[in-house]
């Protein structure tokens, strides 16, 4: 099966290997080398990875610019890095009765004399969303630098990329967007970057690559996820509806139940960001979200169908806690009487450059990786 890892019993997450690094057998245990962070400027002279990796960095660049302008007819929207609205406040604001979310806590800085510190922007997506704001625009996009203060491991950087958009269309369009997106950059890696893809993967795996790019990509809900890992493992923490048991081990390990990449719908409505709108009918309430897997890896896309008016808007204002001078920009979107509802999704660019090219952490595909323990080169 495509994808780096492979998930052991005991939540071991192995490393498969690829033609540049040979199998590790508990990535976890293996911690990010500092020193070859540090000396990355002779690597980047000495390997032959880093023009293949730089060269697979530009055509990613120019197939995403051409399929949301050529095929969605999306704007390009030139936005801030810096904001008091974070899209994922539970972290920060977050009432002390919600317990757990999948919020992750921002960067922050001092901004001139003002008496509050700003936040570096750990998402586009608010901004894109009030870009939609304009008269007859309907699709936008952006392509930033995102910012998470969390502790950086073989999946994870504190500095990463994200490709994001956002449309007035309903969730079942934006799912369909995004896949396109994710096959059609695969596609032109494989027609014009072949020899790239080599460097890292067999031939056999880019033929296999290849094959995925022709079936829809399976979307499961979240409760059936959960189903089907404690039919695999029978292990009881399986039967409770929460994010709090669904991590690195079970995304891998789902995908090699399915059998390929997977969507993964309908979460636990309060322990996803804020901004997710309420799927109608549900008990327990869930979002109209969806996160894409991909196949032997983790998420790589999430995704969803954003809150749809005031009224809905106000009352996750209030569970969440959300310092309403900060969000009036926001709380404004959805007073306009003729507000048309959105819904949008980020791809995690280094997180889809490792996956595809099993490589063994993620700092291993970013030429100037930026992690909690350096900030060198």
């Amino acid at each position: 099966m495509l994808g780096p890892y492979e998930a052991l019993k005991g939540e071991i997450i192995k490393y498969k290997g690829n033609k540049i690094f040979p199998e590790i057998k508990n990535i976890k245990k293996v911690p990010i080398s500092i020193s070859e962070i540090k000396n990355r400027v002779f690597s980047l002279h000495n390997q032959e990875i880093w023009p293949a990796i730089s060269r697979i960095n530009n055509q990613i660049n120019i197939s995403v610019n051409n399929y949301f302008n050529k095929v969605v007819g999306a704007l390009f929207v030139p936005l801030p890095l810096t904001t008091r609205m974070i899209s994922s406040p539970g972290a920060v604001y977050g009432k002390e009765a919600i317990n757990y979310t999948t919020d992750t806590v921002p960067i922050t800085l001092k901004w001139f004399e003002l008496p509050k510190k700003a936040f570096l922007a750990e998402s586009s997506q608010i901004y894109l969303e009030l870009a939609l704001l304009q008269k007859g625009i309907n699709h936008v996009f952006a392509n930033y630098n995102s910012f998470r203060k969390e502790k950086a491991d073989a999946t994870h950087l504190s500095e990463f990329h994200h490709i994001e958009y956002e449309g007035k269309i309903d969730q079942k369009k934006n799912i369909k967007i995004a896949q396109g997106l994710l096959y059609t950059i695969i596609n032109d890696l494989i027609k014009n970057n072949d020899s790239d893809l080599s460097v890292f993967l067999t031939d056999e795996k880019i033929s296999e690559l290849k094959q995925t790019t022709r079936k829809n990509i399976p979307i499961i809900t979240f409760e059936e996820a959960l189903n089907l890992l404690y039919d695999e493992t029978k292990d009881k923490k399986y039967k409770k509806f929460t994010l709090q048991t669904f991590h690195s081990w079970e995304e891998v390990k789902l995908t090699e139940i399915i059998g390929r990449t997977v969507g993964v719908s309908e979460m636990p409505l309060l322990e996803v960001p804020f901004y997710h709108a309420m799927k109608d009918g549900t008990e327990p309430p869930v979002a109209d979200n969806t996160d894409i897997i991909l196949s032997g890896y983790r998420e790589i896309v999430g995704s969803g169908h954003r809150v749809r008016s005031i009224k809905e808007l106000e009352e996750k204002a209030r569970i969440f806690n959300l310092p309403r001078e900060d969000y009036i920009p926001y709380l404004q979107s959805r007073q306009f009487p003729d507000y048309k509802e959105t819904s949008g999704f980020g791809l995690g660019w280094e997180r889809f450059m490792q996956g595809i090219l099993e490589m063994p952490f993620i700092h291993t595909v970013c030429l100037f990786p930026r992690i909690d323990q350096t900030l060198k080169p």
